[in-house]
């Protein structure tokens, strides 16, 4: 559904001669298809959210990096493309929608020390999957199962 969604967004983009919009959805496509090449199995919506988290996060690092460097210009390029990968990805969680899924994760883990934590995220990956940065609740479980 998600790649069907990219396909009709891609002519539509065409059609209406928005060449910079193309661009970024060819990106995306390319990405997917590199995936499914190196797997050799066709990707299913979870896994193009997999994905576009990656490509999300490339687009975060970059724009760090290029402001450190005082490169606004590809700064402004990078905030271009996340905009636009964004808008695929589901509506992210508020912050206490995020926290009560880690209080369920850990009442049904069990975890009661940083032990526990690739249990503690097992079960959460696929609720938060494009939903939340994983990498934000990860420091999350940490800092609930530390203290």
């Amino acid at each position: 559904m998600l790649k069907q969604r990219l396909t009709d967004d891609m002519k539509a983009a065409m059609k209406g001669g928005d060449k910079s919009r193309l661009g970024v959805i060819r990106l995306i496509n390319a990405a997917i298809k590199q995936r499914e090449v190196d797997e050799r199995a066709e990707l299913d919506d979870t896994q193009v959210l997999a994905v576009l988290e990656k490509m999300v996060k490339q687009r975060r690092d970059s724009i760090t990096q290029y402001e450190a460097a005082g490169r606004e210009d590809l700064a402004a390029g990078e905030r271009f493309e996340l905009e636009i990968i964004q808008g695929y990805l589901p509506a992210a969680l508020a912050d206490a929608e995020v926290d009560a899924l880690i209080e369920e994760a850990i009442g049904a883990t069990g975890a009661g020390s940083m032990r526990d934590m690739g249990k503690v995220m097992g079960v959460l990956k696929p609720k938060l999957q494009g939903r939340a940065d994983m990498a934000e609740v990860s420091s999350r479980v940490k800092a609930r199962l530390a203290g």
